[in-house]
């Protein structure tokens, strides 16, 4: 039986922040979605280091928190950023090492776009110090909130199911050639979720018009390497979406209803079918 939702904040660390590091629907099901790259704001205190490019914040994983408001109907629990990927990357290691190495990918403080446009006027990147303060500030909350979350799932739940919710442009030739299949399942190799969980969410999606594929250019991120630990009860799926299946890719990235109502229920169908995997 579905209950109703708890809805929190992330603290408010300082005056001029002004707005949560974070917003969190808490329900009480084994279903827990993280979406780390929605959120776009910058602070005051920053504004003025960016560039017009990076301004445009063309890199948002905008309106998943939209596409994925069927979470209630799966009494699923809800993270989601505010702040934008520009100020901290939520999916990086604060040590900063890449995840793919040898392969272009943004940094933990990214200092360039997708595209390859400089994130910073030039001499203000930021230094080591800036970088541990927004750790500090944007990240350790986030992450915090995410270790709390999954501990309080596991207390009701033998295996709870960690879906983390992306989406990119479907042409980048900087980070990989050619148009990207249209969903991008991954569990970094099959460390991070077992098998029949993940087999469950690919069979959904397998005879739709959707062209899809697992671990392929996105394995997962931090975050799904990080918390995926399937031998203790903690499935991780990362799901990177084509943004061209639902929404505009180009400024001002508008909403398409027309699109994301098929696609919403696709993806709906691929989660409920990888909880039906895990053992109550």
């Amino acid at each position: 039986m579905f209950c109703h939702a708890r809805r929190g904040r992330g603290t408010i660390l300082s005056a001029m922040t002004e707005i949560p590091v974070f917003d969190i629907e808490r329900r009480s099901g084994p279903l827990l979605i993280s979406i780390p790259h929605v959120g776009a704001a910058i602070p005051d205190d920053l504004r003025d280091v960016y560039t017009p490019d990076a301004l445009s914040l063309a890199d948002t994983d905008w309106h998943l928190d939209r596409l994925y408001d069927f979470a209630a109907r799966l009494n699923a629990t809800v993270l989601r950023a505010r702040y934008s990927r520009y100020v901290i990357d939520l999916n990086r290691p604060a040590t900063g090492e890449s995840l793919y190495p040898g392969m272009i990918t943004t940094t933990l403080c990214a200092t360039e776009t997708f595209r390859g446009e400089p994130v910073y006027n030039e001499g203000l990147e930021p230094d080591q110090a800036e970088i541990d303060r927004r750790i500090a500030r944007y990240w350790r909350p986030y992450h915090t909130a995410l270790q709390e979350e999954i501990a309080r799932l596991r207390k009701s739940h033998s295996e709870v199911l960690l879906w983390e919710a992306h989406s990119i442009a479907s042409v980048l030739p900087r980070l990989f050639a050619g148009k990207l299949p249209d969903l991008n399942f991954g569990t970094s190799d099959g460390q991070s979720c077992g098998d029949s969980v993940i087999a469950a969410a690919v069979d959904a999606v397998r005879g739709s018009e959707r062209s899809w594929v697992l671990n392929g250019r996105f394995k997962g991120g931090f975050i799904t390497r990080k918390y995926g630990d399937p031998a203790n009860g903690v499935h991780a799926i990362q799901l990177e979406m084509c943004q061209s299946i639902y929404m505009e890719e180009v400024a001002p990235f508008d909403w398409r209803s027309d699109l994301a109502s098929d696609v919403a229920p696709l993806v709906e169908t691929a989660m409920k079918s990888a909880l039906g995997q895990l053992r109550s």
